[in-house]
């Protein structure tokens, strides 16, 4: 799907955002444009970014995906559903004292956890108080209903979920979504590991929209791109 040149996991930057001009930013539209013509035959709203393993930069292409979904004035929700290490209320400078945890223990309801960002048409889902059991909520009758509500309030959902090879997470939400975009980090990711991933992907029974390979360094304004 395509090349990217950020490596940054642990600090998400949101460079759709800040640099709306610069090359990566362009990338990041190109996988959008990716996935408008992936919907052609099937209508894709709900989308998972995963990675093989940790520290590939899923949270980053995450993020910076719903920016530019949002930029194109589409109503875009960004849901944090790695509740194990979750890093989107971080990057958006927003309280995780209540969300998507609080809404699968039905402690609150869901559009009350929802929060505004600072990018015009983009709300944000954090993850919430981190469980102890997070499969579980996740693989859950009320992640389902969550999921079908939110199906009526926007015109995409991204979901941000763990690395695919560490935990389940990630097959069950996809099992959940219209399709999943993998990232794997040139020069880090193991090719067996991302073929392992990819795998399993598959086996959750929906559709892999496509790879993103991130932090291939590059000396022109030039890139490959496979969907």
């Amino acid at each position: 799907m395509g090349f990217l040149r950020s490596k940054d996991e642990k600090q998400v930057n949101l460079i759709a955002q800040t640099n709306p001009k610069s090359p990566i930013t362009e990338q990041y539209r190109i996988i959008r444009t990716n996935i408008q013509f992936s919907s052609v035959d099937k209508e894709i709203k709900t989308i998972v970014v995963t990675s093989a393993e940790p520290n590939d930069g899923k949270s980053t292409t995450a993020a910076n995906l719903a920016i530019v979904l949002a930029q194109e004035e589409k109503k875009v929700l960004l849901v944090d559903a790695d509740l194990r290490k979750p890093s989107i209320h971080y990057a958006f400078n927003l309280s995780n004292i209540h969300g998507l945890t609080s809404v699968l223990t039905k402690k609150m309801d869901l559009r009350k956890t929802i929060l505004n960002s600072n990018v015009l048409n983009l709300d944000i889902l954090t993850s919430g108080p981190i469980p102890p059991n997070p499969s579980e909520l996740l693989n859950s009758k009320a992640m389902e209903t969550a999921i079908n509500e939110l199906k009526d309030i926007y015109d995409f959902i991204i979901f941000d979920t763990p690395p695919v090879l560490l935990v389940t997470d990630s097959q069950i939400v996809a099992n959940k979504c219209d399709g999943v975009i993998m990232v794997v980090s040139s020069g880090k990711t193991n090719k067996q590991s991302a073929v392992k991933a990819k795998e399993l992907l598959e086996k959750a029974n929906t559709a892999l929209l496509g790879v993103v390979l991130n932090g291939m360094e590059s000396n022109t304004s030039n890139y490959y791109y496979q969907s």
